[in-house]
């Protein structure tokens, strides 16, 4: 699978966000004109990657601030990209104002990968603070998203995935070089 960065405050995001896409030309001013390059790059990247493989995109479905990119955004944005052969909405949130006030806790985000799915029609990845194995399960179970993606989580435990299947009682079946982590 192939991710394109489009969150964070990164180049992509910069272009999304009327707060800091400050530009006047096809590129700038209306919604249709700051997703363009999001959706010339997805369309280059889809004429290379083969449509048997997943392409996801990475957004900040809020900026959290006033008159900035908004929930709303991220979805009409979302049905463009489907449109264009994305097969996932991976939903973060901020990174694009330095000053705005995220209510950071547990399954912050959530709440975006929920909308997004229900709203576009399209699959997305839950993201943010999810951090035990019945958290992720819950999210996935109840259809607020397709996936849950961790980063953070596997840097501190990188053995998550195999000790996350004993609470859930799943069985893994893993490479035998893997077995001493079973025990």
């Amino acid at each position: 699978m192939v991710e394109i960065h489009a969150a964070h405050g990164y180049l992509l995001n910069s272009f999304l966000s009327p707060l800091s896409n400050k530009r006047t030309d096809d590129y700038g001013g209306s919604f249709e004109n700051r997703t363009r390059l999001l959706c010339e790059v997805t369309e280059k990247i889809r004429t290379v990657w083969p449509e048997k493989y997943p392409l996801f995109v990475r957004i900040s479905a809020t900026d959290w601030v006033e008159g900035g990119w908004t929930a709303e955004d991220s979805v009409a944005l979302a049905k463009k990209l489907g449109a264009l052969g994305v097969d996932l909405i991976d939903c973060s949130s901020g990174g694009n104002v330095p000053a705005a006030k995220i209510p950071v806790g547990p399954g912050y985000q959530v709440p975006f990968a929920a909308q997004v799915r229900a709203e576009a029609g399209i699959k997305t990845g839950a993201v943010g603070m999810i951090t035990s194995p019945e958290q992720a399960d819950q999210i996935v179970r109840m259809g607020e998203a397709d996936v849950v993606l961790m980063a953070r989580e596997f840097l501190r435990h990188p053995y998550w995935p195999l000790n996350a299947a004993k609470p859930l009682h799943q069985t893994v079946v893993a490479p035998a070089q893997y077995g001493r982590a079973f025990q």
